[in-house]
């Protein structure tokens, strides 16, 4: 992973930004030795972020099996679709 400065990363941001694009892997912007941001490529984020959603979709149904399987009742349908404004 690269380190830039903000000092360095205004005077060249387009070589963070090419950096961050061609070699895939985030340019830290750092301030006074201590990384406060990133510079990554869209694409990239874009695969991160529907990985963490899916991460996230898969806690959530072992959480749902978990609750079953200590005995918790279903949520009826109909009770599921007013909740969500369905109805």
């Amino acid at each position: 992973m690269t380190d830039m400065t903000l000092t360095e990363a205004r005077a060249h941001l387009a070589k963070a930004v090419d950096t961050a694009r061609m070699e895939h892997d985030p340019v830290w912007l750092t301030k006074h030795g201590k990384r406060l941001a990133a510079v990554i490529d869209a694409e990239d984020l874009a695969r991160l972020l529907a990985a963490a959603e899916d991460l996230e979709d898969l806690h959530a149904a072992e959480a749902a099996r978990e609750e079953r399987a200590a005995g918790a009742a279903p949520i009826p349908w109909d009770e599921v679709k007013a909740d969500l404004g369905l109805l």
